[in-house]
C-alpha cells in the first residue's frame, strides 16, 4: 500500500517523513519525484510513504493512479503560522509559482501574507475535496502530531521503532 502525506507545505512534512524513516516495512521520502513528468511523476514504489506539497496539483492523476487503494494523510498546521512561514518565501518556490504563475501577478500586488493565505486556503480546499470519498485517510495536525502519529502508525500497520519516530517529531526540520 502506498501512503501520501498531502499538505500545503510549511507544516511539518519533512519532520513527518523523518519520523517515518523509523518504519521498517515502508520506504519513505520527501519530494522524491518532484522533477519527474508524465507517468514518472507518480511512479512510487509499492509500500512507500511520500510527502510532497506539489501533489495537491496532481490530485486528479493521483486519484486515477491510486484511487482508494492508497492511504492518505492530510497534514496541516495553524493557517496563520503557515502563512507567516510562507510569506518569508514569497520570491521562490511554490509561493512564487502561485503568485506569478496562477494569479498572474508580475509584481507583488498583494502582501506576501495575503498571497500565502490564499495559496493555503486553495490547497487545503483541494485536499479536502479529494479526500471526501477516500475510505483510507486521516487528518494530522502539526499541533497534535505526537498524539496523531501513533494512530497513523497503527492504521498503516507500521513495524519499526515507534519511540525513535516520536523523538524525531521533537526536531524542527526545514525551518524558515
Amino acid at each position: 500500500m502506498n501512503i501520501f502525506i498531502l499538505n500545503s507545505g510549511r507544516c511539518g512534512s519533512t519532520t513527518f517523513i523523518k519520523a517515518c524513516q523509523h518504519i521498517a516495512n515502508y520506504t519513505s521520502a520527501h519530494e522524491s519525484l518532484l522533477t519527474e513528468t508524465g507517468a514518472g511523476r507518480l511512479n512510487y514504489a509499492d509500500n512507500h510513504i511520500e510527502a510532497d506539497n506539489r501533489l495537491s496539483w496532481f490530485l486528479g492523476r493521483l486519484d486515477e493512479t491510486f484511487g482508494d487503494r492508497a492511504y492518505y494523510v492530510h497534514l496541516s498546521r495553524n493557517p496563520e503560522d503557515t502563512a507567516d512561514s510562507f510569506s518569508r518565501r514569497i520570491d521562490f518556490g511554490i509561493l512564487k509559482a502561485y503568485e506569478q504563475g496562477i494569479l498572474m501577478h508580475k509584481t507583488h500586488q498583494r502582501s506576501a501574507h495575503e498571497i500565502a493565505a490564499d495559496y493555503i486556503a486553495t490547497v487545503e480546499s483541494n485536499i479536502r475535496l479529494f479526500l471526501k470519498d477516500k475510505s483510507n485517510s486521516m487528518d494530522v495536525s502539526l499541533d497534535m502530531i505526537k498524539k496523531d502519529f501513533p494512530v497513523f502508525w497503527k492504521n498503516i500497520g507500521a513495524q519499526g521503532d515507534l519511540d525513535k519516530a516520536l523523538k524525531e517529531l521533537d526536531i524542527k526540520y526545514n525551518t524558515s
